[in-house]
């Protein structure tokens, strides 16, 4: 077991699990490793927290929870087995979760986690436009099943519903525009110019993708009014694919096991050759929120705004060095 778990292999496995996804690429995690106890805990940042975008931290735990999710695909890929429990100290609310490495002989490992590893690297946000080409039932219920396995419901809005989406993403937009603090937290975490050369966190320019010329696609603007290179105009598509995530409740939780469900839905999207975006603008206001659910059941808590389709993925974002994040003792 110890062969297992030298310091490479521990800092790799931290590697993948920050190549997750994170609300302005905040990447608000820590971790830990007790070599004793073959032991490694994930801890919320609250130095990279958004006061006015998130301000009960729910996009921050969402985003750890992919972090734990790529954790536990790296841990299997790499022949062990992740016993995980979620906030295992009331004490510390900090300690959002801890994994325990456990030789597969005593507990097989999992395969399907597994299988998932190739795409840790190859998943990339995209905001580009994708083709107007419908998503096959099969690929549909592969990703409602991904997130099932998380506790959490993927959902594919019927017409009308997409658009009520798409009128609370332009509502967000409308309201960033008369609250002079709303953009604060997104100014912070992007990067414009030569910053976005040397950038180890946030969104860097080259990541924005083009501007809007015309379309339904919900494309948020990172530069705003501010300078940034010129990335021309463009038509994105005019029915977009969005995809809800759901859960049963609303609290930390239940938001660590949205993001779980968020990344593995986003590693089998890419395994199915998809791009893929998230929109949470128009979530990050309480009562725009409630009203994305699906008014037909009621039930159930919006998590996350998924666009997928068929085009380019995006490039790679910056990531900090595991030195930076990684505590041992």
């Amino acid at each position: 077991m110890a062969s297992r778990l030298d310091d490479k292999t521990v800092v790799t496995l931290v590697a993948e699990a920050t190549a997750a996804p994170s609300m302005h690429n905040a990447q608000p995690w820590r971790f830990r490793f007790l070599a004793g106890e073959q032991l490694l805990r994930l801890y919320a940042d609250p130095e990279r927290a958004m006061p006015h975008s998130d301000p009960d931290n729910r996009a921050l735990h969402i985003g750890c929870g992919a972090a734990l999710l790529n954790l536990r695909v790296a841990a299997a890929h790499a022949g062990l087995r992740p016993e995980t429990r979620l906030l295992p100290d009331p004490r510390d609310p900090a300690l959002l979760a801890s994994v325990r490495l456990v030789d597969p002989a005593e507990n097989p490992q999992d395969d399907d986690l597994t299988r998932l590893h190739p795409a840790i690297r190859q998943r990339h946000t995209s905001r580009h436009p994708f083709a107007d080409k419908e998503l096959p039932e099969d690929v549909r219920t592969v990703l409602r099943d991904a997130a099932a396995l998380e506790g959490a419901e993927l959902s594919f809005p019927d017409s009308w519903h997409a658009e009520t989406v798409l009128d609370l993403v332009r509502d967000a937009e409308s309201r960033d525009v008369l609250d002079p603090d709303a953009n604060e937290d997104l100014v912070r975490w992007t990067r414009l110019g030569d910053e976005a050369d040397i950038a180890v966190d946030g969104d860097p320019e080259y990541a924005f993708g083009p501007r809007k010329r015309d379309g339904q696609a919900p494309v948020r603007d990172f530069a705003g009014r501010r300078r940034a290179a010129d990335r021309g105009t463009t038509s994105f598509e005019q029915t977009p694919h969005l995809v809800l995530l759901s859960t049963p409740g609303d609290r930390p939780a239940d938001w660590l096991r949205a993001g779980q469900a968020l990344e593995r839905v986003l590693l089998e999207a890419t395994l199915a050759d998809l791009a893929t975006s998230l929109t949470s603008h128009a979530l990050e206001d309480p009562g725009l929120r409630l009203l994305a659910r699906d008014p037909d059941s009621g039930h159930g808590q919006v998590q996350m705004v998924l666009r997928i389709g068929y085009g380019p993925r995006g490039p790679s974002t910056p990531r900090r060095r595991v030195a930076d994040v990684l505590e041992t003792g």
